[in-house]
């Protein structure tokens, strides 16, 4: 087994972790690393299809992230 099936390997149980925690913080922090790591074995595989999948994915993390952060600073003044 190469390191790149390992990286692979370490995004899936990230992703599937974000997806039975109930914190949506730490759910997209999951999405974003376990999307990344997906995204390295996406390329390492030259799979096109699945390298534009995994950046839509950390993006869309990364900006719901960024709304939560926002908006709960934004309550606390």
């Amino acid at each position: 087994m190469d390191i790149f099936t390992l990286v692979g390997g370490a995004g899936l149980l990230l992703i599937s972790t974000g997806v039975i925690t109930k914190n949506r913080t730490k759910q997209n922090i999951l999405y974003i690393i376990g999307g990344i790591f997906l995204g390295i074995y996406s390329a390492y595989l030259e799979n096109m299809i699945f390298i534009i999948l995994q950046l839509i994915f950390v993006l869309s993390a990364i900006y719901d992230l960024w709304r939560i952060r926002n908006c709960s600073m934004s309550h606390q003044k």
